[in-house]
């Protein structure tokens, strides 16, 4: 993280402390100057970046459709607000795009430096002693607590990596709000969507493809069970079922990892009766998820072959896949968050 002086309104440098950068209307001899022209920003003559004034939450969408586009992306705020902050943060993770912010007291420089854990990339600050010895005191703890997690990269493709669970306990579920996520398109032997009550380990929960005693088959429908249950979306973020809506882009996977992207046709949610069970990753972390209790929910076995819910047992291995990280507002973020 680095640590910037706004030098717009006063030109008075502060040679005490070591800046990054400095901020300015016209470049300082000898510092490394962002020459801030209007809402833009420059280095070298190059404009780098835009100044955001966050007010209101279209103002917070103006930067985030600046993310990916510009190198920096200045926010400075009317009234601070680490909500804007956070959701930058992660929208600008895995981008070229880094977030500085410009903090006005003492209290700011704790929240912008660790914002989701991972922070920043740059605080801004004024001529004011104790502002700055508050950002340097985050920069230092931010340089202590780096880790190899925060710099951990994964590189997502057309397949995902697919692991065995295994089932550790299986419990009442209570009856809820089910959610059964019928799609334009159908789906093949083998084929589901990827959900569960951890945005770090789900589950492959298959089409209801296979002919049953009772009922025919409805093979563009996944039984996806109840709210708050994540679903891998097709842009490989995360999403509640009660956040799904008609059109969305899901993520249908395969026995293998291999994906393709369907939408959603309709959402089908009805009070239906649960299990809950629960499993190991291959990080041999806890998980669950939560499904209607009735014979033509299938989960996919190590095997390959169908297990109904109603026939799972303690022991069996089912299939499904594990993400290093949390998620924020679906986002994959580098911070540690503990699901239970």
């Amino acid at each position: 993280m680095e640590l910037w002086l706004d030098c717009r309104e006063s030109k008075q440098l502060i040679d005490d402390y070591n800046f990054d950068k400095f901020l300015s209307h016209e470049t300082i001899v000898g510092k490394e100057t962002i020459i801030c022209h209007n809402n833009s920003i420059l280095i070298n003559q190059e404009i780098v970046g835009s100044i955001i004034k966050i007010t209101d939450n279209s103002s917070q969408d103006d930067a985030r459709k600046m993310v990916g586009l510009v190198k920096w992306i200045i926010l400075e705020f009317e009234n601070w607000s680490m909500i804007p902050i956070e959701n930058l943060i992660a929208a600008s993770q895995s981008t070229p795009t880094k977030i500085a912010a410009k903090i006005r007291n003492v209290s700011e420089a704790q929240g912008a430096g660790f914002a989701l854990e991972s922070g920043v990339d740059a605080i801004i600050v004024e001529n004011d002693k104790s502002i700055i010895e508050a950002a340097l005191i985050t920069k230092f703890q931010r340089a202590e607590n780096k880790t190899d997690f925060e710099q951990t990269q994964i590189e997502e493709n057309d397949c995902l990596e697919i692991a065995p669970h295994r089932i550790i306990s299986i419990e009442d579920g209570g009856v809820g709000d089910r959610y059964c996520i019928d799609l334009t398109t159908l789906l093949g032997q083998g084929e589901g969507l990827l959900i569960g009550s951890s945005a770090s380990s789900l589950a492959i929960v298959h089409g209801e493809t296979l002919e049953s005693e009772y009922v025919p088959p409805r093979p563009f429908r996944v039984n996806a069970g109840p709210p708050h249950s994540y679903v891998l979306m097709a842009d490989r973020k995360t999403k509640y079922l009660s956040e799904l809506k008609s059109n969305d882009s899901v993520l249908v996977c395969d026995t293998l990892g291999n994906t393709r992207i369907a939408q959603i046709g309709r959402l089908k949610i009805e009070k239906r009766p649960f299990l809950h069970i629960f499993w190991h990753n291959i990080f041999d972390k806890p998980s669950s998820m939560f499904l209607q209790q009735a014979e033509t929910v299938r989960l996919v076995g190590y095997d390959g072959n169908l297990i109904s819910i109603t026939s799972l047992k303690i022991g069996d291995k089912i299939l499904g896949w594990n993400d290093i990280g949390s998620r924020h507002i679906g986002e994959k973020v580098n911070s540690k968050v503990s699901e239970r």
